[in-house]
């Protein structure tokens, strides 16, 4: 036993001796490697707290990208293309331009200021119909630019880069009927009492105002002032009527159209999308408080109907009368 004991104890000092070589050989080639470093590119560059000073400038980093990213705008949506709402609000706080001129008409004032989106409210069937008319009419002439508008209301029609009036044209006989315009009628009313609804306004102390048109959208180059539909702006500033300002659109951002999504403007540079889909209607108070534009139109044909409402009752017009345009 002893002998075995001995032979082991060898074999173990063996192996001792081997790893010790090993491991000087390997230090051998470290240090040779090293210097050969050194000679060739000198001695290498060490900084006190390199690691402090690396993670320091890895935060700085992010912290840059972060700043950098918000300077550009944040993007949130009220309402995507593919969703189907049955109604979804967003409450902003009323401007006081908004407040100092729905003052005049107590009944009129709206118990928050906001947007509504509804996709629920009208049918397929009436969107179609309005469809039909959009394009039926404004065929028969079209802006030199990419925006287009058709008023039932006062007959002005986009052409060349004017207006002409579409009742003194013959073909406006064939393409109108009185089914069509009943169907118009019935949506206006649909959509006076959604405002006055989620408002919280009576339907009777909301009149529907001009201007209320058709409009279509394409990607061709501005001519006229009139067909540069993007820039930002507050409707009770274009238009001094409105109080309530409602959209339905007629037919499907992404599928008949690129671009042209509805945008608001909000403060902390953060932007509220819609984007267009058939049937969906967009509600809003048009003061201020609802600054917004719409997208150019990188391609295809955008089709919407705008349809807006005043608390001054001297603002309402009435509903367009097919039969009594003819007669004239």
């Amino acid at each position: 036993m002893s002998q075995e004991i001995k032979k082991g104890k060898k074999k173990q000092i063996k192996k001792e001796k081997t790893s010790q070589k090993e491991e000087k050989s390997e230090e051998n080639v470290k240090e040779n490697l090293n210097e050969n470093v050194k000679i060739k590119y000198g001695p290498s560059v060490k900084f006190p707290y390199q690691r402090v000073w690396s993670r320091c400038f890895l935060i700085f980093a992010v912290l840059f990208i972060v700043w950098y990213n918000s300077r550009q705008g944040k993007e949130v949506y009220l309402a995507k293309q593919k969703e189907i709402l049955l109604s979804r609000t967003q409450n902003v706080e009323c401007s006081h331009d908004y407040k100092v001129e729905t003052s005049k008409y107590p009944e009129c004032v709206p118990e928050k200021c906001g947007r509504i989106v509804s996709d629920k409210l009208v049918s397929s069937t009436e969107t179609d119909v309005l469809l039909k008319i959009a394009v039926n009419g404004l065929n028969l002439g079209g802006s030199d630019g990419g925006a287009s508008i058709l008023d039932l209301h006062s007959g002005a029609l986009s052409k060349g880069q004017g207006f002409i009036d579409i009742y003194t044209l013959p073909e406006a006989k064939k393409i109108f009927n009185s089914a069509d315009f009943a169907i118009y009628k019935v949506v206006k009313t649909k959509i006076q009492h959604a405002v006055a609804h989620n408002f919280g306004v009576p339907s009777n102390k909301i009149y529907l105002t001009k201007h209320t048109f058709f409009s279509r959208m394409t990607n061709m180059s501005a001519k006229t002032i009139h067909d540069e539909y993007w820039h930002p702006h507050v409707d009770k500033e274009t238009y001094e009527s409105f109080h309530y300002t409602t959209l339905l659109y007629l037919n499907d951002y992404g599928r008949d159209f690129e671009g042209g999504r509805f945008i608001f403007i909000d403060k902390d540079n953060v932007n509220t999308t819609v984007e267009p889909r058939k049937g969906r209607v967009s509600m809003f108070t048009s003061g201020s408080e609802n600054l917004h534009a719409v997208e150019k139109i990188q391609s295809g044909t955008r089709y919407a109907l705008t349809i807006s409402f005043t608390c001054d009752p001297n603002a309402a017009i009435s509903d367009p009368n097919h039969r009594a345009r003819r007669e004239k």
